[in-house]
């Protein structure tokens, strides 16, 4: 989604990613290689859903504001994410037609995906994938978000003194930052503090993204009641022994990664059914920093690695050790200040 602005040429343009308890930025040079000036985080508790809600708005706007200027950004421009699960998306498959046959063909299927009418939604469409000429059939990714929800946004960057050029989901972000050029078939598992999203890619291109309504505090909680202590305690627990084997912690987190497990087998199933091959499954998101994760997700029978959104960019080597202490969290970010000229 492209707002009024034209996205002119840009030396620097800031990523901002608004999660569920996060809000993380990150700006970038666009002299050559990119290169990571500055970048962000601080917790959050207010959720820009689909109501006009002001006190969110406004705590939201201020600790954007706070972040931006202790984090010394110097541009306004910036590229945002909706959440997922705030966003509609869909990959269909329409004949090939030009541009304006297409936009109506896109919002006639936008009926039979999208739960809310035309006039509730802000729709936009990219063809991400042409097909073999004899086939005649193009791959379009479609994707609608309640109407509320963008003013929401737009009213919060305006407060922050921002001005978003151009707005997209998040998968596209995290390919843009994990993958980039690369044709690869893979699986991003992006693990967030109350959601985790699941990406299916086929030659570098989305095919496919879910959405789970669990993540990091839901294993928090079950910490916390199996041994009766505070959400405090239970968050250092999971922190400092994730899933080892080596202790009494992993029974109760299991039957919540086992709900993220199932899913993926089900999208690996999707690859099967295609005679596809899945190179690898990545991790992501402040949940992938649990000890043990990789190794509990190995049976899978896919190499599954954490993901690295500092492969992208260029960054000063005096703040490697910080930067690679919080990349998991930033790859949503990087990616959507890694977004070239539309």
């Amino acid at each position: 989604m492209i707002f009024p602005q034209l996205f002119s040429k840009k030396k620097k343009i800031l990523g901002v990613d608004i999660g569920t308890s996060n809000i993380k930025i990150a700006q970038i040079s666009h002299e050559g290689k990119p290169v990571l000036d500055t970048y962000g985080m601080v917790n959050t508790s207010y959720q820009l859903l689909s109501k006009n809600d002001e006190t969110a708005i406004s705590k939201t706007a201020h600790l954007l504001k706070t972040l931006a200027a202790k984090a010394e950004v110097s541009t306004k421009r910036c590229v945002i994410s909706f959440p997922n699960s705030a966003v509609f998306t869909s990959v269909i498959q329409l004949p090939r037609m030009n541009d304006q046959e297409l936009g109506s063909a896109v919002e006639f299927e936008a009926k039979k995906y999208v739960p809310l009418s035309l006039s509730e939604i802000d729709l936009s469409w990219t063809v991400i994938s042409e097909g073999k000429p004899e086939e005649n059939v193009l791959s379009v990714l479609l994707t609608a978000v309640p109407k509320q929800v963008t003013q929401n946004y737009m009213q919060v960057f305006s407060l922050a003194g921002l001005e978003p050029e151009v707005g997209e989901i998040e998968a596209l972000a995290l390919i843009r930052s994990l993958i980039g050029n690369i044709p690869m078939n893979c699986v991003i598992i992006d693990i967030g503090a109350k959601t985790t999203g699941l990406n299916i890619i086929e030659n570098g291109f989305l095919r496919l993204s879910r959405n789970l309504n669990i993540g990091g505090d839901t294993i928090t909680n079950k910490i916390a009641q199996s041994l009766n202590i505070s959400l405090a305690r239970a968050e250092q627990f999971k922190k400092d022994f994730g899933v080892s084997s080596s202790t009494f912690i992993p029974e109760t987190i299991k039957p919540v990664l086992n709900i993220i497990k199932g899913e993926v087998k089900q999208l690996l199933t999707i690859y099967q059914s295609h005679n596809l091959k899945v190179d690898k499954i990545l991790l992501v998101g402040g949940g992938a920093n649990l000890p043990g994760i990789t190794e509990y997700f190995s049976d899978l029978g896919i190499s599954i690695e954490r993901g690295d959104p500092l492969k992208a960019v260029g960054y000063s080597q005096d703040l490697e050790s910080v930067l690679k202490r919080y990349s998991l969290n930033l790859p949503i970010a990087i990616g959507l200040a890694l977004r070239s000229e539309t």
